[in-house]
């Protein structure tokens, strides 16, 4: 009898565990139209959070001056994904950012960090050939 209850568990634990890892497994976030690998080649991320306002000012000028389709790049929320979250702190830390106290919006180029949307703004701007859009 205590045989079947075992195999019961171990297969309840397992199939927990599968649907934890499935559910948490989730493409990265990406929002233009370029192929994959130059994306993931190109070692830009975004990051930004739901309702941060200076993140909603480069995404602004990121919609109206057509910069997906020109910069390849990966948008990460931080606020809602801790994967998110700790993977922008560990690029702080390369660039000997202090972790206490960071904030988005925030671009790793693939060698450096920018923080601020007019930075990231300018960065854009210079990288697609597009006017500089400037706060609002």
């Amino acid at each position: 009898m205590k045989k079947p209850l075992i195999i019961s568990i171990v297969l309840v634990v397992v199939l927990s565990y599968a649907i934890f890892v499935l559910a948490s497994n989730k493409k990265p976030e990406t929002s233009n139209n370029l192929n994959q690998s130059e994306i993931k080649d190109s070692g830009i991320i975004l990051f930004y959070g739901d309702g941060c306002p200076h993140c909603a000012i480069v995404e602004e000028y990121v919609s109206k001056n057509g910069i997906e389709a020109k910069v390849p790049f990966i948008k990460k929320e931080v606020y809602n994904n801790k994967q998110n979250s700790a993977e922008l702190v560990e690029k702080a830390k390369i660039c000997g950012m202090p972790t206490d106290s960071i904030g988005v919006p925030f671009l790793w180029d693939g060698a450096k960090c920018l923080t601020g949307d007019q930075d990231i703004v300018d960065f854009f701007s210079a990288r697609s050939g597009s006017a500089s859009g400037g706060k609002q």
